[in-house]
Order: structure tokens, then sequence, then C-alpha cells
């Protein structure tokens, strides 16, 4: 074994929230480390929303019993009213990621998060702004009392190449591009960029027809249901989490709460929650769609023939970066 590699082989795993990269990222761990001559397999998450604690059933948190078969990462990262930033997750995730290759074993990145993704396998630039919770009230403000549009007018007017780019529906985004501009009087698309990685990557997608999709995610929402997400909901506000947190703006804990404030009735919920994953998958979609570096395989094939193709391709394109 060489003292140095040149480069960290890193299998990143996405796709749509429903697609089964949870189960799948389990079978390869367990199947490509032989093939590629390594001690074992360990998985870096690559999902925004399960960095929180106590947040297990909505955010589709892999069981005890999954993270027992293998070691994972970057899960129950924080307290649901804690921040936890993107550079913060690089740096997390960069670090995990170097210490499991520095034992011997394959990293995998597995995570529909596709900003989450990029910060890692693209090395991204991020501004090194920290969290200006006055600012942020005062644009939240802005937001609820005249829209998410006078926000982008507003990034249009500081940073018109940020304002083109980034995705108009997401409030959060737009609050934290004008933070950026306002707090360091720089605009926010001059601040970004990429940087080298220490990564031979491969990024493997899974995809499935959208309307089969929607009906796997639909499945699994009944799941969360008897699986008690509205008792952890319940959990999570009896502990002092406020509705406000970004945390429990999160798929199924938002609408959710709706139920449980009198707003609406469960049924009513359980369907806004449906509704709200299709929406999301959609995103997903339109999000890694473009990447021309991700090799897609069919998420409807049987699991035993979808680990094996996966197997395949992986064995390929990072066996070489394997030998150290």
């Amino acid at each position: 074994m060489k003292a140095q590699s040149p480069a960290i082989p890193l299998l990143a795993l996405v796709g749509p929230t429903a697609s089964g990269k949870t189960a799948l990222a389990l079978a390869l761990a367990e199947r490509l480390p032989p093939q590629l001559g390594l001690g074992g397999a360990e998985i870096v998450s690559a999902d925004s929303r399960q960095i929180y604690r106590l947040m297990d059933i909505a955010t589709a948190k892999p069981t005890a019993a999954e993270r027992a078969r293998i070691p994972h990462h970057l899960l129950d990262v924080v307290w649901p009213d804690q921040s936890y930033t993107l550079a913060e997750y690089q740096r997390d995730a960069q670090e995990a990621i170097a210490d499991i290759w520095a034992r011997g074993r394959l990293p995998l990145l597995v995570g529909g998060t596709g900003l989450y993704v990029r910060a890692v396998v693209d090395g991204l630039v991020i501004p090194g702004v920290a969290p200006q919770p006055e600012l942020r009230a005062e644009l939240e403000a802005q937001a609820a009392e005249r829209g998410v549009g006078a926000l982008l007018e507003r990034l249009r007017a500081l940073d018109p190449a940020a304002a083109e780019r980034i995705d108009a529906r997401n409030p959060r985004r737009l609050i934290r591009a004008l933070e950026v501009c306002i707090a360091s009087g720089r605009p926010f698309s001059e601040q970004q960029g990429r940087r080298a990685t220490p990564y031979r990557t491969l990024l493997v997608g899974l995809r499935m027809e959208r309307e089969a999709l929607y009906v796997r995610a639909d499945v699994r929402i009944a799941q969360m249901l008897a699986a008690g997400v509205v008792a952890e909901t319940e959990a999570l506000v009896a502990r002092g989490y406020d509705w406000s947190l970004p945390s429990m703006s999160s798929l199924g804990y938002r609408e959710i709460g709706a139920y449980l404030r009198g707003e609406t009735t469960l049924a009513e919920a359980i369907a806004r929650f449906e509704l709200a994953t299709h929406a999301y998958i959609r995103r997903q979609l339109t999000w890694f769609r473009p990447d021309q570096r991700i090799h897609w395989l069919d998420a409807a094939l049987p699991a035993g023939t979808l680990a094996a193709v996966a197997e395949q391709v992986a064995t390929l394109a990072l066996g070489a970066a394997a030998d150290r």
C-alpha cells in the first residue's frame, strides 16, 4: 500500500426523496469495499434536515438498525434551535471524508440536498459572513409583509448576477444572499466560486418516472404517520421549539404543525404534506438534471439488480483511485 494516494475515491449517491438512496447506499457500502481492496465503507449524509436531533421520522433519517450496519456521519449534528451553516457542513463533511479514507475505508456521500453535495464535490467557495440575527429578522419581516418578490428586487439592486441565478422560491436563500451583500458590502456572487478538491468523485443518481416517485413518496408518508410523526412533532413543541424555527419548517413538521395548531384537519395536513413533497421532488430533479457527470440509474429496478449495476459502475470508476 502506497504511503499517499493522489486522490480520495468518493462515491456520491444523489437523487430525489423516496428514490431509494438509503437502501442502495447500505448495499453498496457492504458490497463495494472488497471489490476495491478496502476494509469497509462509511456514509456521510448530505441532507440538510437530517442534521437535526430529535427530528427522525419526517426527515426519513436512517434507523438505528441501518446505522448499526454501516457507520454514518453528519446525522444529529445540532439541536433544532441551533444554526448550522453551509460552510460548517462543508468543513465537517470534508473532515469526515478525510478521516474515513485515512482509516482505509471508502467514503460514500449520500443525500438529496443538492447544495450540500456541490459544496463537497465541487469545493464551493462559501462566503465567510456569519449569520446576522437582527438583519435576518428584518428581512424575514419584509418577506412576510411584502412577499419574497420584494427580497428579490432588493437583491437585484445589490447583486444582479446573484438575483439571476438564485431560486426565487426559496426565501432562506434570498435572505442569505442579501445578508452577505449587506454585511460584507460586496456582491454575494463575487464571493462564490470553486476550489480544487482532493477527490476522485463518481456521481451516481437514482431516478424514476415522476408519477411513480410520487406514489412512493405518498406510501412513505403513510409509513411516517404509522411510525408516529404526529407524536414526534408534538414532542418537539413540548420541548419548547418554536414553529418559526427553520428546522420546524421542514417537510412534514410544517404541515403537521398546522394540524396541531388547529388550522386544518389531519386529513388536509396529510394532503398538504404529500403535495409539498411532490413539489420538493420536482425541485430536486430540476437541481440535479443539468449535471452531466451523474450516472443515472433506474430506481424502479429490482433491488438486487440495481445494487449490482451500481457496484459495477462504481468499481470501474473508483478502482484505480482505491489503489493506494
